[in-house]
């Protein structure tokens, strides 16, 4: 199995206790961006979970055009670089067109490939010429083992650093199921597997004019997706997800997180004492 660094201070591995990637869906502000980076790495290093903080500066796949975007990459590049200098923790937002890549890349550790994006071999390479850890969505139109295709274009551009999640599959409309057989598929490819608990519980467009979901089912399925032995549980949090103006319906309430945690960290425990693989 293949174990991915950021920085020494950070290691993905299917074999490894898991880490967690938290923070709220969308770049607010740089103050709330702060108070939630600070209050998550607290968490985590209170309970000893490897921690990567996470925002997008644009939120560019919405559901309607009246749908908030975030700050922006070029705000989004000082308020990273302030998250850095403070809490010293690693960073993963999302990209969706070569050029936000090497723009962003300086700034972060870690870049994310949109789910409807997995396939977009020109945003895939030039992801993979950053040099940075990658962490790729599947598509929810894709089957888990059609990721080892997405995973050759990146290696062809010479990144090994490479991360694969599964954030649920399209059923019927306004809808998602997670199949926790695609877990051990995905893992078959010797990469490092994630988890995206809070997508996985959206319900895309089911509101209207955006998107809702039940965020009491995401530490039921991370618990679930924990216990087939993976790298890593992404979960979206939020200090008033009610109010947020992104996936509000379906983020950790902050107050909750760290009981979330507890509860998640005894899982991966067992797992990772018990290994199965196909």
């Amino acid at each position: 199995m293949k174990i991915i660094d950021i920085n020494g201070q950070v290691q993905f591995s299917n074999i490894l206790p898991f880490v967690a990637i938290l923070g709220p869906c969308v770049m607010e502000s740089g103050e709330h961006a702060l108070l939630m980076a600070e209050a998550l790495s607290k968490i985590c290093s209170d309970l000893d979970i490897p921690f990567v903080f996470k925002t997008s500066f644009d939120k560019a796949n919405r559901t309607s055009i009246h749908g908030e975007r975030g700050l922006g990459i070029d705000a989004a590049c000082e308020v990273f670089s302030k998250i850095k200098e403070k809490l010293n923790c690693p960073i993963v937002t999302d990209v969706h067109s070569p050029e936000q890549c090497i723009q962003i890349a300086p700034y972060v550790d870690m870049l994310q490939i949109p789910a409807f994006l997995c396939r977009q071999t020109d945003l895939l390479k030039a992801a993979a010429e950053t040099g940075k850890v990658i962490n790729i969505k599947k598509g929810q139109f894709l089957a888990p083992w059609d990721m080892k295709n997405v995973i050759a274009k990146v290696e062809s551009f010479g990144n090994n650093n490479i991360l694969v999640c599964e954030r649920g599959s399209s059923f019927g409309y306004n809808a998602l199921v997670a199949d926790m057989t695609s877990l051990p598929i995905m893992a078959q490819t010797g990469y490092p597997v994630v988890f995206d608990a809070t997508h996985a519980v959206q319900r895309p467009g089911g509101q209207g004019e955006s998107s809702g979901g039940n965020r009491d089912l995401a530490p039921i399925l991370a618990r679930a997706a924990l216990s087939t032995g993976i790298a890593s549980v992404f979960m979206e949090c939020h200090n008033d997800p009610d109010s947020a103006p992104s996936d509000g319906p379906n983020m950790i309430r902050l107050e909750k997180v760290e009981q979330v945690l507890q509860e998640l960290k005894a899982f991966d425990i067992v797992a990772k004492a018990y290994p199965r693989t196909l």
